[in-house]
């Protein structure tokens, strides 16, 4: 902190009395209650999308509290804006824009309303297209915008359905099309090359909803389809992608960046209480939301400075390292009579089931293996998918319901592919122990 008060040494003392011994206690209370959760930081949690951020992260996010600067304008943030608008295009230029208009928002949810509500400036009172695996925001985010939305037929790998998509389009009124590169479900990446191409023919805008999977453009290990999917990604109008998930970064802190910056037009608005320091253009003039934590834009800054945004970098081996644990444990689940797997992962969530005769029964087993899995100190995920689209992985299975429970895991700590035999041991265990029940 010496450094940082440096700065300010032309000034009187001016610190705030604090009851250290009140505060103490209320800290231990603090301690106490967060000790009901699941172990999110350890390699033994594979379950939901949580990555704990790297100390430097979160060094940086509380040092910077001492100012706690407000990213709305330079008024309320001078260092930190600035600090944004360099983390921002580092990961524009990861991402491939040459020129790009963006800033880091609250998380992907923000992130996805101000691309859609671009979108919808430039193709008024046209629909918008994703996925029915897209995230569920984006229904509802048109429903806000008052924008018409279509959730689109997927296929068998969870993939956006190119068929569906053709036939949607011949009716002529489609503005956007959503492309997610990483659903939450399944980590599946939409095919973009040929959405790209469908949009060439149509006219219609592309989003790419990036906010999981946009950080695996530097790992060059993906397979042959997906790395085709990132290397055309620049080719979208506007992506969005979440340092808050592979990127290392406290909740929330999202980003949106758009390919053609004149869309800065649509933000333009009159704040004369906010902005008289600089004739620059202020991030609060490029937002739909106003006071935003500098915190998070020091973080973002601070991590990208210690782990460079490059293919050869830690921090794409770091990446590659959660895909390889993915691999390895499809690879594990798909020799073991035991489970039943869906698809190669994409990325680096993996998909299964234990292995039974219906539907009702894989539900089931399902929820017990869940349950014991985590008596033997392994944290997994629950997934329900239609039953539909098990037909094509599992033709034997009785489809007797509608829908079916799976088991997810998201392995998106690096540490995860040194802990895969003790990860696989007491998954083995606790499906031993479920059959048993």
């Amino acid at each position: 902190m010496g450094v940082m008060e440096e700065g300010f040494a032309l000034l009187p003392d001016a610190e705030d009395a604090v009851d250290v011994e009140r505060m103490n206690e209320v800290l231990a209370e603090v301690s106490v209650r967060m000790r009901d959760n699941y172990p999110y930081q350890h390699p033994l949690y594979a379950g939901q999308m949580l990555k704990p951020p790297h100390p430097v992260s979160k060094a940086a996010y509380m040092l910077s509290l001492w100012l706690n600067p407000n990213n709305h304008a330079l008024d309320g943030g001078k260092a930190s804006s600035q600090m944004e608008n360099e983390a921002v295009a580092d990961l524009a230029r990861m991402l491939g824009y040459e020129r790009h208009l963006g800033h880091l928002t609250g998380g992907g949810t923000m992130a996805n309303m101000e691309a859609l509500w671009v979108s919808n400036r430039l193709r008024p009172g046209m629909r918008v297209l994703a996925s029915d695996q897209a995230h569920y925001t984006h229904s509802r985010l048109c429903e806000v915008l008052g924008v018409r939305f279509t959730a689109v037929r997927s296929d068998g790998r969870c993939r956006m359905d190119l068929d569906a998509l053709k036939e949607e389009l011949t009716k002529g009124d489609v503005g956007t099309v959503v492309a997610t590169l990483g659903t939450t479900g399944t980590g599946s990446l939409d095919p973009l090359p040929e959405i790209l191409a469908l949009a060439r023919e149509h006219g219609f805008r592309v989003h790419v909803d990036a906010a999981y999977g946009g950080y695996f453009k530097l790992v060059e290990g993906l397979d042959r389809c997906a790395r085709g999917v990132f290397d055309v990604i620049a080719e979208a109008d506007s992506i969005v992608i979440d340092p808050h998930k592979h990127g290392m970064q406290p909740y929330g802190c999202g980003c949106i960046l758009f390919k053609d910056p004149s869309v800065g037009r649509f933000y333009q608005h009159d704040s004369p209480y906010t902005y008289f320091t600089s004739d620059e253009l202020h991030l609060g003039e490029i937002s739909l939301e106003c006071s935003r934590a500098g915190a998070g834009a020091v973080a973002l800054w601070a991590t990208q400075r210690m782990f460079p945004l490059d293919c050869s970098g830690d921090f794409a081996k770091n990446l590659e390292r959660c895909h390889l644990a993915a691999r390895s444990l499809y690879s594990r689940l798909e020799g073991d009579e035991r489970f039943r797997i869906i698809m190669a992962p994409d990325l680096d969530i993996v998909v299964w089931a234990p292995k039974a005769r219906s539907i009702t029964e894989t539900s089931l087993l399902s929820e017990k293996l869940f349950e014991t899995a985590e008596r033997h100190g392994l944290f997994v995920a629950k997934f329900r998918m239609s039953s539909l689209k098990m037909r094509s992985h599992w033709p034997d299975l009785v489809i007797d319901d509608d829908y079916v429970t799976l088991l997810r895991s998201c392995l998106m700590k690096p540490e995860h592919l040194a802990w895969m035999d003790d990860i696989w041991n007491r998954l083995s265990m606790s499906m031993d122990d479920a059959h048993h029940q």
